[in-house]
């Protein structure tokens, strides 16, 4: 009976249990509660709701769901009275419906009415006429005004510079790197893409893509489970593993969706496990560690002791994932793998190596930077999908990279270990429920991957115009970034000014490149991202150089000297060490003449004859005739160059600050020459 008139007496206080019919509680308080298995579904509802109990149930229950119950987690009798006659109503609910309305449970209630009382003004819910009242008057209130919210977010944005304007920009795949604005009429360079190679108007994959267009039409039809998954698909992975020699493969339809369901999946699978992220990590990756709700180790961006330190701090034997990038695209330096994969290993750890801004740019095969750092032994080991041992990108647990970039498709994929993609592929959601790749798309990339695999001369060329263009923008004092990669970041420091500088060079002389601000650079870090091109020409090149140093002159923007003056940023004028481009002289074909040349104006890229040989060999049982009969008569296909002797060089004066140099072998590179300064061809030779 003492009982009863307690759980009676808290009936009168609780605005739950007070409205809550006698059945109800007893179903409640003979199930268990599914985010807390040891105690029953009352106890849990009526606890989470108390302002005293709910945030601290919150907290624990995910830490302490093993525990033996709800009450050795919190001691919510010793919190919160609501909590204690919670967990006595379990015991009671019974009692109180055999009683039902007879003399004794009417007296019951009587003679705890005035405790209610008493102990209603202790209670912090609102009660009897006070919550009727606090209902009707938050029922009457005006509702929240959601378009007010959105405006208020969006004029943040346009106060702090950081709002973001999309240029209508359509490139015309005839006149790469040429695009029309919103009138087709008004042709502009763009220089700014992420298509380094020019492949999304390569003529073997544009053919490609209309055969398969043509015969499987244009969707997929579903996700991989269901009709998403054809003979494209398993071929498409087939090639990405032979291309980083892994086991296995998987395409996801973004490197975004690859590498946040990737991480999340994994780090929420591997016990205890903690991800070590470097703080410059792309946001596709910081995302996928925050959907594993696993801990996680921030290190300072490429420090390889502060990384170590980090490791350190954990037993070896726990499940530790590091995620880094090869190069990061908005400053364009580089991640020391090999280093990184020697840390891994000393401490126990799995490397997830992001190479989306890499591949089909370094490398022999286009494989990334993990391959590029040994180079020599993949050149000689041809196109065998079989691992190296002990080369750096067969130390790499996992490798994410895009299609949509080099490649000039769309689509991102994960290679590694057969039973890691496996896991992926039965456990992660972005992969799982997502509609799969339409066949056009997988095929334009599979023959694309193929096609680079074999030709060289593409991402020989790319790196070129950007020492050229490097060595222009420094003979004129306009910072860039420093950097060992194929990224051109001339730095800026201001969002209002990094914009104008981007409009300026739009609308007064037909060059789109976009700014880049916060979040995507550091505040006061904001530059305009330059990207050569194979398919860029001399004149166009010209054209950017010239172009930029009017914008600076014209918005009184910083040069390296004003840079160094304040102390230096982002890595521009606060150091005279020289960096080191990722690609040497003799793997650019500088030192046996197979280097290709600049374009000239008019010019049009010109492709590999084995490499489209190859290309179309690929797909060759799915369509009839060859693709190479498809490539326009304009378009040169040539033989893979033979290596000759660079007897001599002749150099000639070109009026900008620039000198243009042609060996004897139809080699043309581009240095800087301050002291030139008139168009008078001067020769000279060295041996």
């Amino acid at each position: 009976m003492v009982m009863l008139e307690k759980i009676t007496a808290f009936r009168n206080v609780c605005p739950y249990l007070g409205r809550t019919s006698v059945s109800t509680l007893r179903s409640l308080s003979t199930h268990s509660s599914r985010l807390c298995p040891s105690v029953s579904r009352l106890s849990y509802k009526t606890a989470a709701g108390c302002p005293v109990m709910g945030p601290a149930l919150a907290t624990r229950v995910p830490q302490l769901a093993q525990a033996a119950g709800y009450a050795s987690i919190a001691s919510p009798e010793e919190v919160c009275p609501h909590a204690k006659k919670a967990k006595e109503a379990s015991k009671l609910a019974q009692t109180l419906s055999a009683m039902g309305k007879s003399a004794e449970a009417s007296a019951t209630l009587k003679s705890v009415k005035d405790e209610g009382e008493k102990m209603a003004g202790k209670c912090p819910f609102p009660h009897g006429k006070a919550a009727t009242e606090a209902f009707a008057a938050a029922n009457h209130s005006p509702k929240f005004n959601y378009e007010a919210f959105y405006a208020e977010e969006l004029e943040k944005k346009h106060k702090d510079k950081s709002y973001r304007y999309f240029n209508n920009i359509n490139r015309l795949a005839a006149k790469f790197p040429v695009a029309h604005t919103g009138s087709v009429k008004e042709e502009v360079d763009v220089w700014c893409s992420n298509d380094y190679l020019g492949m999304s108007k390569n003529p073997v994959v544009l053919e490609t893509m209309h055969r398969t267009l043509d015969k499987y039409g244009a969707g997929a039809g579903g996700t991989r489970n269901i009709a998403g998954n054809g003979a494209f698909h398993l071929a498409l992975e087939d090639e990405l593993a032979s291309l980083h020699r892994k086991q296995a493969a998987l395409v996801f339809s973004s490197c975004f969706v690859a590498n946040d369901a990737t991480l999340s999946t994994l780090g929420s699978k591997l016990p205890n496990c903690v991800i070590f992220s470097d703080n410059m990590n792309h946001a596709s990756m910081i995302q996928g560690i925050r959907h594993s709700r696993t801990q996680k180790v921030i290190f300072k961006h490429n420090d390889l002791a502060d990384l170590e330190a980090k490791l350190a701090a954990f037993p070896k034997s726990q499940p530790k994932i590091i995620a880094f990038e090869s190069v990061y695209s908005m400053c364009g330096s580089v991640g020391p793998i090999r280093e990184i994969c020697d840390l891994a290993e000393q401490y126990g750890a799995i490397t997830f190596l992001d190479e989306v801004h890499a591949v089909g740019m370094y490398g022999p095969r286009g494989a990334g930077v993990a391959e590029h750092l040994d180079f020599e032994a993949h050149l000689a080991a041809g196109q065998s999908p079989d691992p190296i041992p002990g080369t750096v990108m067969d130390r790499v647990d996992i490798i994410t990279g895009t299609l949509g970039k080099a490649y000039g498709v769309v689509g991102g994929y994960i290679a590694g270990s057969a039973d890691m993609v496996d896991t992926v592929r039965s456990y992660a959601a972005g992969f799982i429920f997502t509609t799969s790749l339409p066949p056009a798309t997988v095929t334009g990339a599979q023959v694309s991957i193929a096609y680079q695999k074999e030709h060289l001369q593409d991402r020989r060329l790319q790196q070129l115009n950007t020492r050229a263009l490097k060595s222009r923008f420094e003979s004129l004092d306009i910072p860039v970034v420093p950097g060992p990669s194929h990224i051109v970041p001339v730095l800026v420091g201001d969002a209002a000014l990094a914009k104008a500088a981007s409009d300026t060079l739009l609308s007064e002389h037909g060059i789109y490149v976009q700014s880049i601000n916060y979040p995507t650079v550091a505040v006061g870090e904001e530059r305009l991202r330059i990207t050569p091109t194979p398919g860029h020409n001399a004149e166009q090149l010209d054209h950017l150089v010239n172009a930029v140093n009017s914008v600076f002159n014209e918005l009184k923007l910083k040069r390296i000297a004003d840079w160094k003056v304040v102390g230096g940023r982002a890595g521009v004028g606060m150091s005279t060490e020289t960096v080191t481009p990722i690609w040497t002289d003799k793997q650019l074909g500088l030192e046996d003449g197979t280097a290709p040349d600049m374009l000239e104006a008019g010019e049009k890229m010109k492709l590999g004859g084995e490499a489209v040989q190859v290309a179309e060999e690929r797909l060759a049982e799915f369509f009839s005739g060859r693709i190479a009969t498809a490539v326009p008569k304009d378009v040169v296909v040539e033989a893979k160059p033979e290596p000759k002797e660079v007897a001599k060089i002749v150099s000639f004066k070109m009026g900008t600050g620039f000198e243009k140099t042609k060996n004897t072998g139809g080699l043309e590179s581009f240095v800087t020459s301050p002291t030139a300064t008139n168009t008078a061809a001067t020769a000279t030779t060295s041996a």
